[in-house]
């Protein structure tokens, strides 16, 4: 995996664009998370967006931040404005966040474009990301093991190379 200093070079020299890296981590996200399950939620539609105003930025000749164009994924414990937010248990499958967490608005001033949100033990209450109610996340290293953490889902993402960084939470020692 290309570390997010050196994507932002390539993005910010036109050697690639944030559509394409949003594109590339959907697809692996597709091809992978079915087994691994560390996502919870895709916005495949809304980070394909996010991704096409980072673009129009750079073709203006704008510099855009470290994290801008860079697609990542949030723990479904953290809110987003105006997506689902579970935070592991189908108490909430339905809710919909009113707001942003405090850390999502520094990470969307940044231009960060969020693909999906991330598995979890169910309200962060775990060790091991087995106790979803979604059902658990494996490591990607080792299918038949667990990534270990409330943060599983994050920490997959990342190890499986789905996306180059993710945010977790620490209930309880998890990160």
């Amino acid at each position: 995996m290309i570390m997010i200093r050196a994507l932002h070079t390539k993005i910010q020299n036109g050697e690639t664009t944030a559509t394409k890296l949003t594109e590339a981590a959907l697809a692996a996200i597709k091809e992978r998370d079915e087994t691994l399950h560390a996502f919870l939620t895709l916005r495949e539609e809304a980070a394909l967006a996010e991704a096409a105003r980072i673009d129009e930025r750079v073709q203006r000749g704008e510099t855009i931040d470290l994290l801008a164009g860079i697609p990542g994924a949030l723990k479904d414990n953290i809110t987003l404005a105006h997506e689902r937010t579970t935070a592991g248990s189908k108490i909430l499958d339905n809710y919909i966040a009113p707001y942003d967490a405090g850390v999502v608005q520094k990470v969307k001033a940044l231009g960060a474009v969020i693909v999906g949100k991330t598995n979890l033990d169910e309200f962060a209450l775990g060790s091991s990301t087995e106790q979803s109610a979604y059902g658990p996340t494996k490591n990607p290293v080792d299918e038949t093991r667990v990534p270990g953490g409330t943060s599983g889902g994050s920490a997959a993402a990342v190890a499986a190379h789905l996306v180059p960084w993710a945010l977790g939470s620490d209930t309880g020692g998890s990160i």
